[in-house]
């Protein structure tokens, strides 16, 4: 009988995984992450430095400078990873803009701008990628959504962004059911308050640190590392019954 081992379900060996969003916060952390337990990653955004600092602590991974709005720059990202590796396991579409605005103040290119890179672009990697992994029956798909897909974000105004990403809990449940026969798995990962680019200086302004603990069941913002295993969970063999799931790690700000 041979040795029980759950935790080989979390490995990625042998496997190429594009994180865009890559050069700072979470993305760089899922890179990270994902490079440490097997995969080579292809780490992908606009700040090219940033990029190639992460991939020469990455062995075996590749930096790709990018504008994920831009079509044929996702495009070129998907080309690169094939020409380099010949194969694209997992995609975690990562990249996202948001910021806090009134819909009075909100302006059509605010709108355009999110909806662009928070869902097109998501939706076009999703497609591109998704050629190779039905093409070789397997592929996992981790789109980064957000707590604030599920629920409104006021008193943070932010139509823009709560529309798209709601727009990517929804995508992620239809491309679940294009492709679950064909192999390919879709999730995605909504988190709550974390720090990162976005969020600002939510983690040390009095003001936001007492609007989190006095909303969340767990009363404060959630560190980096809380959000390794659900990303290794949607990436990976140990989640292979699940597909078009939105994993929300909020600290139960949405079991309200």
């Amino acid at each position: 009988m041979s040795e029980l081992d759950p935790l080989s379900m979390f490995r990625l060996d042998g496997q190429v995984a594009i994180v865009t969003g890559a050069s700072s916060g979470l993305g760089e952390r899922f890179a990270r992450v994902l490079g440490a337990v097997g995969a080579d990653v292809v780490v992908a955004a606009r700040r090219i430095e940033r990029l190639e600092t992460l991939a020469a602590s990455l062995p075996g991974s590749l930096a790709v400078g990018v504008d994920l709005a831009v079509a044929e720059d996702r495009e070129r990202l998907v080309a690169a990873t094939l020409e380099r590796y010949g194969r694209v396991d997992v995609l975690v579409n990562n990249a996202g803009i948001g910021h806090a605005v009134s819909i009075e103040d909100e302006t059509l290119d605010d709108f355009r701008g999110a909806m662009e890179l928070n869902v097109t672009a998501m939706w076009h990697l999703s497609k591109v990628c998704g050629e190779s992994m039905v093409a070789a029956g397997s592929g996992s798909i981790v789109n980064v959504a957000s707590m604030l897909g599920h629920v409104a974000s006021t008193p943070i105004r932010q139509a823009h962004y709560c529309a798209s990403k709601g727009a990517v809990v929804n995508l992620t449940r239809e491309l679940a059911f294009q492709w679950g026969r064909k192999g390919v798995r879709v999730n995605a990962l909504s988190p709550g308050w974390f720090k990162s680019e976005m969020t600002g200086d939510m983690d040390t302004d009095e003001s936001s640190q007492r609007f989190v603990k006095t909303n969340a069941a767990i009363p404060r913002m959630g560190n980096a590392d809380e959000l390794d295993g659900a990303l290794l969970l949607l990436a990976s063999r140990a989640g292979g019954y699940m597909t078009g799931h939105s994993l929300l790690v909020d600290g139960g700000w949405t079991a309200r």
